[in-house]
């Protein structure tokens, strides 16, 4: 038996002045497309989707949902490759005031089974490519109802109920109603899953459309997966509730991400680090036509330096954002005129947020360039970690500050800087050495193509730093040399006491390099 009660408020009409203040998913949606109802929303393989067809099909997915007993507060969940049908079901969601639960298609069948059994998911949607996956974990689940695209044995076909269906209006929902769960990525233990409202999609939408100046105009192009935050709430759902036309790729592949810039002359994008590391590696890189790009924004990591400025030489601001998926995305934004002259910063808080620095005391730290775990409260902060009482209190200082886990500070202007993860930071002879320091010097260095720090026992001053790193083609590396490099910029300290070379970083399917696994592989 699974909680609903505590997810959501009472049916709270939507006239009252919160719910006017922000709208559910599927309100602004159709607000939007009833101004702009033939304008291109979403385009993928080749297809294009208006903001009335858009609608019509979320319509309609709601009433097959409906049919099968999916009502106000039941879960609904999605496994596949980005695709419009990931949306579409959504904003079904949103219509019904359901609550959408978007699965990790990277995950094993007892991960998944986990993570449905968790959200008490009733129906389950997977595309073709994941349903043989579903079908081997079946046994383990229990959902009520599993739907594809077209019929199968086991299956009822989505496609074939959508074009009978009978579509009725969305129902109200109040802004404090979860509009979502979404799972935290897992790098370390089970993942939990963080309750983000309607208000939340609504705060972070206005958060990257006053940051990005987001228009109508404007063309995004989103390669990151719709499953994670960085992929729905950093470019998808801003883009669409500013009336602008999303590209929508399966998948990340760099010469694909460079051809569809130059196709559909796209204006912003987003992406992590990685993501633009392989591209920027790319042969066709120096050639590519990326001249319609205005920015490109970056999160899930810290960026390396060198990368921004390979970019800025193409004249691609990139501009380092700060979030996470219980903030609903953006928390920091770095605005284009201080890319230059804040290279490294995360910006400072965006529209609906506020930010600050806490001691490992708990206590507010003022001074600039003092350390501590960033805390964020606003419209865009999660309502709280699904059946998860004990971690949802330890997740908040009073006042609805949010403890984030990770380790910065401000300067004196109040913009803000990420160190690194408060889990990942190495103590050294009673030293803090901040990875992301660490790696952004190593990244320079002509024979490295990917690198992570991590700490490894040492008998002698409880930790020492372990640089691994994954070399360019033909290259060679040896710990002194990687010593001698990096001496000049960083403290004794700080410097790498030894050199792990693997064929490639391992990471999750957004991209942030499973620091655990490299620990774990000693």
């Amino acid at each position: 038996m699974h909680n609903v009660s505590s997810t959501t408020s009472s049916t709270q009409p939507a006239s009252d002045s919160a719910a006017l203040l922000a709208l559910g998913m599927a309100q602004w949606l159709g607000r939007r497309a009833a101004r702009s109802p033939r304008s291109p929303a979403l385009t993928c393989a080749g297809q294009t989707w208006t903001y009335a067809e858009l609608v019509a099909d979320a319509a309609k997915m709601a009433a097959v949902l409906a049919a099968g007993g999916v009502g106000r507060g039941q879960r609904v969940g999605y496994l596949g490759l980005n695709d419009p049908l990931f949306l579409v079901t959504q904003f079904a969601c949103g219509w019904l005031g359901a609550i959408f639960v978007p699965l990790n298609f990277r995950l094993t069948g007892p991960e998944l089974a986990f993570i449905v059994n968790d959200a008490g998911v009733h129906t389950l949607f997977a595309d073709e490519d994941y349903a043989g996956l579903i079908d081997e974990a079946r046994p383990a689940l229990e959902c009520q109802r599993y739907l594809r695209r077209n019929d199968a044995p086991g299956w009822e076909g989505l496609m074939s109920r959508m074009a009978q269906a009978n579509a009725a209006p969305p129902v109200p929902t109040h802004p404090d109603e979860v509009a979502a769960i979404m799972y935290t990525s897992g790098t370390t233990g089970h993942p939990k899953g963080a309750m983000l409202t309607h208000g939340n999609f609504w705060a972070n939408n206005l958060n990257v459309m006053t940051l990005s100046d987001l228009a109508s105009t404007d063309v995004a192009l989103n390669f990151a997966p719709l499953f994670h935050v960085g992929g729905m709430c950093c470019v998808s759902l801003p883009i669409l509730m500013a009336g602008g036309h999303l590209v929508l790729q399966r998948s990340f592949d760099a010469a694909a991400v460079m051809q569809a810039v130059a196709k559909h002359r796209v204006t912003v994008s987003f992406a992590v680090p990685a993501m633009l590391l392989f591209v920027s590696q790319h042969p066709d890189f120096a050639r590519a036509d990326l001249s319609s790009l205005r920015t490109i924004s970056v999160g899930g990591a810290p960026m390396p330096e060198p990368l921004l400025r390979l970019f800025a030489g193409r004249g691609i601001p990139v501009n380092q954002g700060y979030g996470l998926t219980e903030t609903a995305a953006a928390t920091t934004f770095l605005a284009p005129e201080r890319a230059r002259d804040k290279l490294g910063s995360c910006g400072t808080p965006a529209m609906m947020t506020e930010v600050c620095i806490r001691g490992f005391d708990g206590k507010p730290l003022t001074e600039p360039q003092a350390r501590g775990e960033i805390c964020a409260r606003g419209g865009n902060i999660m309502k709280g970690y699904w059946n998860r009482p004990d971690a949802t209190a330890g997740a908040f200082y009073e006042g609805g500050w949010f403890r984030t886990g990770d380790v910065g500070y401000a300067d004196e202007e109040g913009f803000y800087y990420i160190c690194d993860r408060l889990k990942d930071m190495v103590i050294t002879g009673g030293e803090n050495v901040y990875p992301a320091e660490v790696e952004s010097v190593l990244y320079e260095h002509p024979a490295i193509a990917e690198v992570a720090v991590i700490g490894a026992p040492d008998a002698r001053w409880g930790e020492h730093v372990v640089a691994v790193v994954a070399l360019k083609p033909g290259a060679s590396l040896t710990l002194e040399a990687l010593q001698a490099f990096a001496e000049p910029r960083l403290a004794r300290y700080k410097l790498p006491r030894a050199l792990r070379v693997v064929a490639a970083l391992p990471r999750n399917p957004t991209g942030k390099v499973l620091k655990v696994r490299l620990r774990e592989m000693g």
